[in-house]
């Protein structure tokens, strides 16, 4: 009896190591994003989890002690970069971890390698709003620049895991072509919208917009991070009526009293669409990210 206790327990290990590897690759990521192509790369080798929450502003979000101690603990770090979360850069010297630190094997910027859109020229001050030296960085919301982020991440699981090197490559290859399946589809789906004005809340919608050949006609914002004013409403109003901008894109953490006015000024629609995995229902992960948003783009057109 004993023994064919013993021989059970020792399959049950065997079968839970199987599925959770001793020693998986612990990864913080900044946001729900990365953790999601993290997952789809490290697969079962890893363990991740994001600090931003998907429905929260990423410029705003709030440094947190338990923040510090999960990054103690980690053996690799993902972040967007560009200014976008500098949040991170107080929470990664507080959890004095030098090899997620910049420079270290753990550390990685998925913007690395990335082609930028709206850097900007000149002389940068805040007459110019909230704007990133760097270039616009909601860059992960074109889904070609999902095999940027992967390949980013694809370096630092090597460094940190290179016994899982196989493994990776093969999962990322995987999500390569998957993603490549997914965009010739989701590009097939938006060409009744090629062409089509709409209006932004924020700058956030650059990439994907560009991605899909949507034009902008404005944004609800003065200027990046400065808030609507009465007066930029109403030019925005008559811009779009000229124009003939029929839809509005924004997402839950914007307040909704410009974007009712204008609804009722021009019958635009309003979309209040996911910016990141897991910001609403059906968008688990990063390919649903995607279908969750050109469904309701094109329910709305």
């Amino acid at each position: 009896m004993r023994n064919t206790l013993h021989l059970l327990c020792t399959a049950l290990a065997c079968l839970l190591g199987a599925l959770l590897p001793a020693g998986a690759v612990n990864v913080i990521t900044s946001t729900t994003d990365l953790a999601a192509i993290t997952r789809a790369v490290g697969g079962s080798r890893v363990k991740v989890e994001s600090l931003a929450q998907p429905t929260q502003d990423l410029h705003r979000v709030e440094p947190r002690p338990s923040f510090v101690a999960k990054l103690s603990r980690a053996d690799l770090v993902v972040r967007v970069g560009m200014d976008l979360d500098m949040w991170m850069d107080s929470l990664i010297s507080a959890a004095r971890n030098s090899n997620v630190r910049k420079g270290g094997a753990g550390y990685v910027d998925a913007s690395a390698g990335l082609k930028a859109l709206e850097v900007p020229t000149g002389k940068v001050d805040g007459s110019k709003g909230d704007i990133h030296i760097h270039g616009n960085p909601h860059y992960w919301l074109d889904p070609e620049n999902g095999k940027l982020i992967a390949r980013n991440i694809l370096a630092g699981l090597k460094r940190v895991d290179p016994a899982g090197a196989r493994t990776y490559q093969d999962n990322y290859a995987d999500f390569v072509t998957r993603l490549d399946e997914k965009i010739a589809r989701w590009e097939a789906q938006m060409q009744p919208l090629r062409g089509a004005k709409v209006v932004t809340y924020h700058t956030t919608w650059s990439y994907f917009n560009q991605r899909f050949s949507l034009k902008l006609a404005g944004t609800m914002e003065v200027k990046p991070g400065i808030p609507p004013s009465a007066s930029h409403i109403n030019r925005l109003i008559g811009a779009m009526k000229r124009e003939g901008a029929r839809i509005v894109m924004t997402t839950n953490y914007y307040p909704t009293r410009y974007t009712d006015l204008v609804t009722r000024e021009t019958g635009a629609a309003i979309l209040v669409l996911p910016t990141s995995v897991g910001g609403v229902k059906g968008a688990d992960d990063y390919f649903g990210l995607f279908q969750t948003t050109i469904d309701q783009l094109l329910k709305a057109r």
